[in-house]
């Protein structure tokens, strides 16, 4: 699908998939520096993009991702399995962001309330945000709350499954649905208005 790919492009830097991470994390239980530097080769550039989707500012989002490899190294033998090592990840990278900005005092966005917008007639959407170029794409992103930029980085740059968001969201699926729908809408809106500027 068009839309996919646009946001996709946009949000996405992913890793290949013949890494063992699963080796790696037990390797890092163990206190193997070398598997914590391998894991953040691997996985460091996906991370960054996706605390970037909370945060605008490239040092804080490194610091996250920093405390993140941290968390990281000191929980790696708790992992489970009970997800991929890269939704676990994220996962931590989302509390991690969270932590952050909470005790920076910046604002999250009340996820109660994007629950509660209006849901306009969703077809148009898709066909305004497949045919947004990236910059716009970018710029309507960065103006999105942060929770609606959250999923979307989540469903499209990290290409997490329903489910998994769920899973790092700590939400049920249907309110993933709802949000990337409002976030969608959102997207819509901000690139017709920046359409109608130019």
């Amino acid at each position: 699908m068009l839309l996919h790919a646009r946001i996709e492009g946009t949000l996405s830097m992913t890793g290949s998939p013949a890494f063992d991470d699963v080796g790696i994390l037990s390797r890092i239980a163990t206190g193997d520096r070398t598997a914590l530097g391998e894991l953040y080769a691997h996985y460091g550039a996906s991370l960054l993009g996706y605390v970037r989707s909370l945060t605008p500012d490239q040092s804080l989002a490194e610091e996250i991702v920093q405390d993140t490899l941290v968390a990281v190294w000191s929980s790696a033998g708790r992992y489970g399995g009970k997800s991929t090592v890269k939704t676990w990840l994220i996962g931590i990278a989302r509390r991690q962001a969270h932590n952050t900005l909470r005790r920076r005092g910046l604002p999250l966005a009340d996820p109660a309330a994007l629950a509660t917008l209006p849901a306009p007639d969703p077809t148009p959407e898709d066909v305004a945000l497949a045919m947004a170029d990236r910059a716009a794409l970018a710029a309507a992103l960065r103006c999105l709350a942060p929770a609606q930029r959250e999923v979307l980085a989540l469903i499209f740059g990290q290409e997490l499954s329903y489910q998994e968001v769920a899973n790092v969201l700590d939400i049920p699926i249907g309110t993933v649905r709802s949000r990337l729908n409002h976030a969608k809408r959102a997207l819509r809106v901000l690139l017709e208005s920046a359409e109608e500027v130019h």
